[in-house]
């Protein structure tokens, strides 16, 4: 059975955040396909430190949900990444864990489905939005879309419950998302996947 994993950013575990994820979980169980909602806004997350130990040992320095989501990661088909709005940026800890998770994970992301999604009260949600993706499209792994962009506004759960067009995003871009883990394991298997180039790091080295 396919697999999603959801994070949750927000420190409210029944806030916005959760309220839109658990619209798309509700889409996924109809769909056939397994998801875990994992928590990390409430946690203790630092940053990273560039000590660049993941490079020897496959696993952060930092013992933590980082490196207890790296194998549910590696085995998933897909990864949601969920965040309330903070200054025009997505909150503290779900930057700090998808640093984190992203580098010091060695493994092939190539064609797990990503997708972001973001809650506000009013401004900032598409700035976030952005900032999220780029975890994906750095790594080789398809974006799913919606019909509006992933997001939904309220300043309570309760907001969120009235904002219809936002829940119809959210069900939207489940649906998506299951069509394009279904339809790359099917192409997968009569395919294969793209073949992937890495020989290349550009650095200039030699400061021209």
């Amino acid at each position: 059975m396919s697999k999603v994993i959801l994070l949750n950013g927000s420190a409210n575990r029944h806030g916005c955040t959760a309220t839109a994820l658990e619209e798309m979980i509700g889409v996924f169980e109809a769909e056939g396909i397994e998801t875990e909602l994992i928590q990390i806004g409430t946690e203790d997350i630092r940053g990273c430190i560039a000590c660049n130990k993941c490079s020897e040992t496959g696993r952060c320095v930092f013992d933590d949900l980082v490196n207890e989501v790296a194998p549910k990661f590696e085995a998933a088909d897909g990864l949601v990444a969920g965040s309330p709005v903070y200054y025009g940026s997505p909150n503290g800890n779900i930057l700090s864990f998808m640093d984190r998770l992203f580098y010091s994970t060695h493994f092939s992301k190539h064609m797990k489905v990503g997708a972001a999604v973001v809650s506000c009260r009013r401004g900032g949600n598409t700035a976030s939005f952005d900032v999220l993706n780029k975890y994906f499209t750095i790594s080789s792994m398809p974006v799913a879309s919606s019909t509006y962009w992933n997001q939904v506004h309220g300043f309570t759960a309760e907001d969120v419950k009235k904002d219809t067009e936002g829940l119809q995003t959210m069900r939207n871009l489940a649906r998506n998302m299951s069509f394009m883990i279904k339809a790359f394991a099917d192409a997968k298997s009569k395919y294969g996947y793209p073949e992937q180039e890495r020989d290349f790091f550009t650095s200039f080295p030699d400061g021209k």
